[in-house]
């Protein structure tokens, strides 16, 4: 098996589920979280599931990733859109990034259409619920199998 893909949860993603669920629906981080680690099972993909409401965890999480992780799966929240220093450590990462969006960012407030993320993830998915995070696995899987 290969190193695990990094499953990395932003701002008040602890509140799935409570928070706005006309926007973010009714399941929880730990739904999602037992989700990931039953298709990561299917595709032969181990999976390290993180939250944080703390911009510099987030970032040593990525920092851990160089050498532990084959992917990271993101979905920054809030620091989406402001975080440079979040956008540098991914970039320091050279395996598969591929950012996730419970909502569709780009329907929402002016503020939530840029994302800093973006200019390093190999992929976007927004607009798709939680499902994202399951396509999100699914393309890592093919991004790194072997050739």
């Amino acid at each position: 098996m290969t190193k695990p893909v990094f499953i990395l949860n932003g701002p008040n993603l602890n509140l799935l589920g409570l928070r706005e669920p006309h926007i973010y629906g009714h399941a929880t981080l730990g739904d999602v979280e037992a989700a990931c680690a039953a298709l990561g099972d299917d595709l032969g993909l181990a999976t390290r599931f993180l939250q944080s409401n703390a911009e510099h965890e987030l970032i040593g999480w990525i920092h851990e990733a160089r050498e532990a992780a084959s992917a990271v799966v993101i979905n920054p929240a809030a620091y989406t859109h402001t975080s440079v220093a979040i956008l540098d450590a991914l970039t320091a990462f050279e395996g598969p990034v591929i950012e996730v969006h419970i909502s569709n960012i780009h329907r929402r407030e002016a503020f939530r259409h840029h994302s800093y993320v973006s200019l390093r993830a190999d992929a976007v998915i927004a607009g798709c619920g939680t499902d994202g995070y399951l396509l999100a696995l699914r393309r890592v899987a093919r991004l790194i199998a072997p050739a």
